[in-house]
């Protein structure tokens, strides 16, 4: 066998396969043996099939399926030892005149090689790193929620500006019946609260769905409408009230307190309000970093420039998946592809550049603090190490898991990388303000 390379480009390969009889004779007369002493063929004893017979029978199948496994493990060894970086897979030139009568066969196959280029991870212009905070009045609104939350229901006779209101939203005719128990903060503007304001048992109160609530997310909830009528529903409810209630706020003492954290672990209201800002602030910085993720994520895609060999991975992408595609669909899937194309390449490089593989025991580490923290958040708080490292080997004797747990830790080594390689400033900002400037 003989294998040779032309390069078209520095993005476009030929590769050539020369195979003579003796690469595949001995394995091809060997099957057919195994054939005739198993063979049943009307007119002859089982193994006593004369093997011209065999060879007319089945000799063409056995050759192709053999001469196409030599293929595969030949060019699949020699992108190894040529060390070649190709990207998707070789694709074979068509050959409709190939002759399997033929004592020697040449295949070719095209490439489509990645790009050589080279990652700048400091720029000019500084990324911010959002470190988002909890202020005071975040602070003071999560303790008037806990209190709600675990106070107890007062009956009132008429709604009132804090009322929770029980009732039934209903329109016959696009189909609306449906129970929900509200408050006032939720309704926009001025004009709808103080329609409720004053109401009692009994009432009903015609309100319209447009601009009814501050998020038209809510109409999902409160009337049970599919999400794509939720968005710009404009049709007129009726709201009959069946009860009004007044939420008395939980006292903030030891009895609440231990409820939340368990005994003794807060004490004081100080302490609540620490805690509270300590838990957000976890959570917020989970947010600051992905939006650092997805900020370098840009700058590189707009840093980094090369080519790719386009007209090679349309190609390719016609018989790579499941379905096969049209020369029109394959170029339409490209362009929406590119992106995430260029940026696993930009990854890629920078993953070898810097070494940032994953160890299986970095690994192993990485899903014994993730399994901890989720026993903790119902109450485990101090499992055994043989308890955590049975978990983790349950977790990953499943390859899908492993996965997962893999591109997640490789998400926080890239992260670590960016935070002490590119040019990043930090900022910080409440989570109010956050909000408003990345999500309104």
């Amino acid at each position: 066998m003989n294998i040779t390379r032309e390069n078209i480009d520095a993005l476009n390969a030929v590769v050539k396969v020369d195979i003579a009889k003796e690469d595949y004779s001995d394995k091809v007369e060997k099957i057919l043996s195994d054939y005739r002493k198993s063979a049943n063929i009307p007119g002859f004893r089982k193994g006593h099939v004369p093997m011209s017979l065999v060879k007319k029978q089945y000799g063409k199948a056995v050759l192709v399926d053999e001469v196409n496994k030599l293929l595969q493990d030949a060019i699949g060894k020699y992108l190894v030892e040529e060390k070649l970086d190709v990207l998707g897979n070789p694709l074979p030139k068509p050959q409709d005149d190939l002759d399997w009568d033929a004592d020697a066969f040449s295949f070719e196959f095209e490439l489509g090689l990645a790009p050589e280029f080279d990652v700048k991870l400091k720029g000019k212009k500084a990324i911010t790193h959002y470190n988002i905070v909890a202020d005071d009045k975040m602070i003071d609104n999560q303790v008037e929620h806990i209190q709600k939350q675990y106070g107890k229901l007062v009956s009132q006779t008429e709604v009132t500006k804090d009322s929770e209101i029980t009732g039934k939203f209903s329109n016959e005719e696009e189909g609306i019946e449906n129970v929900a128990t509200i408050t006032l903060d939720k309704l926009k503007g001025k004009t709808n609260p103080k329609k409720f304001i004053g109401a009692k048992v009994g009432d009903v109160i015609k309100l319209k769905t447009k601009g009814l609530f501050n998020d038209d997310h809510d109409l999902m909830t409160f009337l049970k409408v599919s999400h794509d009528d939720a968005h710009g529903l404009d049709v007129k409810v009726n709201f009959e009230v069946s009860e009004i209630n007044e939420r008395e706020l939980a006292d903030l003492d030891q009895e609440l307190f231990d409820k939340l954290f368990g005994p003794k672990a807060v004490t004081s209201v100080t302490e609540l309000k620490d805690k509270i800002k300590e838990d957000s602030e976890k959570q917020f910085a989970q947010q600051g970093d992905q939006k650092l993720l997805n900020d370098v994520t840009e700058y590189l895609l707009e840093s980094t420039s090369f080519d790719l060999p386009v007209e090679f991975l349309q190609k390719w992408m016609q018989t790579a998946g499941e379905e096969p595609m049209t020369e029109e669909q394959a170029k339409e899937e490209y362009e929406k592809s590119e992106k995430s194309m260029r940026y696993q390449l930009i990854e890629g490089k920078l993953i070898t550049d810097h070494n940032l593989q994953v160890q299986f025991e970095e690994l192993k580490a990485y899903a014994m603090e993730m399994i901890k923290g989720q026993m903790a958040q119902f109450g485990q708080l101090n499992p055994s190490e043989k308890e955590l490292e049975d978990i983790a080997a349950r977790i990953m004797s499943n390859q899908d898991e492993v996965k997962r747990l893999s591109e997640q830790l490789m998400s926080q080594k890239l992260l670590n990388l960016y935070k002490t390689e590119a040019n990043i400033k930090t900022k910080e900002i409440t989570y109010d303000d956050f909000v408003k400037e990345f999500y309104s």
